[in-house]
């Protein structure tokens, strides 16, 4: 070794013990590698990558390579994904590289670094793979999809060292799907306005309503002290431009100072451009887009900007679960958003939106709608509902002893566990229910729960896609009033859809089936991947949309996201802090 033949050169042991320079320079080189061994430590796992000083692809003549610096550019670039540099112990890479730097490093020196730097940037190869926390810790139905060998960290690293392009190895990595890169675009331009003026001060207190009891509202065509700071928060958020928004704006404040918009003009009402970019944030905010600003709305233009950029990080970690249409075929539901798409990969590898529908969803208290993955099976047209147990023993069962009369009207029956249906209520028949002897199921009909079609994909919650009796409810802005199951708005339109190219799937045939009232199944012959989500961030038409989190699961993920980082072979543990080398001559 180098640099210990010049230690011992200078006097041997009593050398390194006696002279003063010479001892911290032994101490440094020991926390130096004290420093890389942390970082080895900390991230690396079983399988190892490094190869000796001489053969290694970070240095060149016993200092860091262009690809060491390179390698570091990337880690740091890490935030733009919503996650954290500090995660792959960039601050320690960045000394131990500089320090590196300044002199040839020895074998155990460079060894230990380029150990250090595969083990940092395999972690981020995996965390943009397949997330920063296992989605199973959250979600206990939630199977991530299988990926593709080719893609896993190690051989991703090692085939773009290979290749001397480590820039290409990330691109691999990352999600490849259009909606991930622009939410990585809006994330960016949240942040710069960190911050910012606009929000230094809350919005004043609405007016008080005309009539008492209602809530402050300010209505169209109403007088508020507020008008110039909404004007300017619109301003900055993107709904109003700032040519259209001069009636409501001060006089503009010098270079470089501070907001001094304190009031509108005396003549300022609300209405025109700046009630049109009112109703456009609250479009963006899932509000119902009346232009009347109320509670609701007041709440949503409070959140600061950086509230929506870590809003933003955890649908970017989210869709790293589900990195891309992994079959040609997908419906998803994005469960805050109340909304169901179907995607088709097109022939030249673009995904195609096929059809757009409103859902209603899980109650938010009691039966929230689970996050899964399973394949469209099939359609069941008239379908009967077999009444869960637990709706049957906590709700119908003591609404029939209370109202026997819902029995015929609803046109339920009793299921024995041998099969056999009996039509007429019976006390026995609600206590064999209640003992788990029998079950209640609905007939086919107009008053049925599930409507007219059911869609089915084999679960354990027994969740599927199904029309409605109550199509009312699809009016509603905020739409979680199921038990679970997720009604759909058009489910003719996607019957049609999932069984193109076969007979059922034509229109005549489907509505001659469904005049007939008979209980029918339809095998669906080419896949269709369902997949039930979860993003309170969504880019629409090159503007970005925010959710409430309506099952807390954003503030589940943030917490498991500011946990330190659990042991697995992608990075076991942080990087501990080191007092960094002494310099060499």
């Amino acid at each position: 070794m180098q640099q210990s033949g010049r230690f011992i050169g200078a006097g041997g042991a009593r050398g390194a013990q006696g002279a003063p320079g010479v001892r911290r320079r032994f101490l440094g080189r020991r926390r130096f590698l004290a420093l890389l061994g942390g970082l080895w430590l900390g991230l690396a796992g079983p399988a190892c990558l490094a190869q000796s000083a001489s053969a290694s692809p970070w240095f060149d003549a016993g200092r860091p390579s262009a690809r060491s610096h390179e390698a570091l550019a990337l880690l740091a670039d890490a935030p733009s994904h919503g996650l954290r540099a500090e995660d792959y112990g960039l601050a320690a890479l960045h000394e131990a590289v500089a320090q590196a730097g300044r002199l040839p490093a020895d074998a155990a020196t460079a060894e230990a670094l380029a150990r250090a730097l595969d083990a940092a940037l395999r972690a981020y190869l995996g965390d943009l793979r397949e997330g920063r926390v296992d989605p199973r810790q959250l979600h206990h139905d939630f199977e991530p999809p299988r990926r593709d060998p080719a893609t896993d960290p190690a051989a991703l690293l090692q085939a773009a060292l290979a290749r001397g392009r480590l820039a290409e190895a990330v691109r691999e990595a990352t999600p490849r799907l259009p909606q991930y890169e622009q939410l990585r675009g809006v994330l960016a331009r949240y942040r710069s306005l960190a911050g910012h003026p606009a929000w230094q001060q809350p919005l004043p207190t609405l007016p008080a309503a005309g009539q008492r009891g209602r809530p402050r509202t300010l209505e169209p065509g109403g007088d508020y002290a507020g008008l110039a700071r909404l004007a300017e928060r619109l301003v900055v958020l993107g709904d109003l431009a700032e040519v259209d928004a001069a009636p409501w704006l001060a006089p503009a404040a010098p270079s470089g100072a501070a907001s001094v918009v304190v009031s509108a003009p005396p003549h300022a009402r609300y209405e025109g451009a700046l009630l049109a970019a009112v109703q456009a944030f609250q479009t963006r905010h899932g509000l119902g887009a009346d232009g009347r600003l109320g509670r609701a709305t007041l709440a949503q233009l409070d959140v600061p900007p950086a509230a929506r950029a870590r809003q933003i990080e955890l649908a970017l970690e989210r869709l790293r679960w589900t990195p891309a249409l992994y079959g040609p075929r997908m419906i998803v539901v994005n469960v805050p958003e109340f909304v169901l798409r179907a995607y088709e990969v097109a022939a030249d590898g673009r995904i195609e939106l096929r059809l757009a529908m409103k859902v209603i969803v899980g109650q938010a208290l009691r039966t929230q709608t689970p996050l899964l993955d399973e394949e469209l099976r099939s359609i069941e047209l008239s379908p009967y509902w077999n009444v869960p147990p637990s709706i049957a023993r906590q709700e119908l069962v003591p609404e029939l002893r209370r109202s026997p009369g819902v029995w015929a009207r609803e046109g339920y029956e009793f299921v024995t566990a041998g099969g056999a249906a009996a039509t007429a209520l019976t006390e026995g028949g609600l206590d064999a229910v209640l003992a788990g002897q029998a079950r209640i199921r609905q007939r086919p009909g107009a008053r049925n729960a599930l409507g007219t079609v059911k869609f089915v994909f084999p679960n354990r919650d027994s969740v599927y896609l199904h029309d409605t009796s109550a199509p009312g409810l699809f009016g509603r802005e905020r739409r979680d009033f199921s038990h679970g199951c997720i009604r759909i708005e058009q489910p003719l339109a996607l019957a049609r859809l999932v069984l193109r190219g076969q007979p059922e799937g034509d229109e005549a045939w489907l509505r001659e089936a469904l005049a007939g009232g008979r209980n029918t199944h339809v095998r669906v012959a080419q896949p269709w991947q369902v997949l039930i989500a979860y993003g309170t961030a969504l880019v629409k038409e090159g503007r970005v949309f925010f959710f409430d989190d309506i099952y807390g699961h954003d503030r589940a993920l943030d917490a498991a996201l500011q946990r330190p980082r659990p042991a697995s072979p992608r990075g076991p543990a942080p990087v501990p802090v080191v007092s960094p080398p002494a310099a060499r001559p």
